[in-house]
């Protein structure tokens, strides 16, 4: 992975709320705009989220990385060819507009379940788009169960 990737990875920081119009479009935060800087040239691609019902908005570079893991899987086994169709399914390139807004592809909010109301969330290497009111369930969890969770999927790894 280039340094120039991982920096982009690190630099996705954020929860913003947002409002998108009757034609899909939203203002994309000017905070992320500043993150992103030159990679936002480079263009983005949206995707349907694998465990969530939500949409993921990578920059190129970060959908490059990404897309390369499935790339190396065999093709001749079944449930790969399945997984990759599913992974790739609705997956488009997007663009900001003159005035800093993305279109988000209806077939993307059908199934993502957006509507006016929405929020925006760095996870990692991509921003989470979500409906406010779907976001507001899947945060909100009981502080045992979730220190269950991060121990037991954070608690293999040592800190230096």
């Amino acid at each position: 992975m280039s340094h120039n990737s991982e920096f982009l990875m690190v630099n996705i920081l954020g929860t913003y709320e947002c409002k998108m119009d009757a034609k899909g479009r939203l203002m994309f935060p000017v905070q992320y705009k500043g993150q992103l800087g030159e990679a936002l040239k480079q263009g983005m691609v949206i995707k349907r989220s694998i465990f969530k019902k939500c949409l993921e908005l990578f920059p190129s570079e970060n959908w490059q990385e990404e897309s390369k893991m499935v790339s190396k899987l065999n093709m001749f086994k079944k449930k790969n060819a399945e997984f990759a169709t599913k992974f790739m399914a609705g997956v488009k390139p997007l663009d900001l507009d003159g005035t800093g807004r993305l279109l988000i592809p209806k077939d993307l909010i059908a199934y993502s379940g957006i509507t006016k109301e929405i929020v925006l969330t760095s996870v990692v290497n991509r921003i989470e788009i979500w409906d406010k009111a779907a976001y507001e369930i899947a945060v909100d969890y009981d502080p045992d169960d979730f220190a269950d969770l991060a121990e037991e999927v954070m608690g293999e790894f040592q800190t230096e």
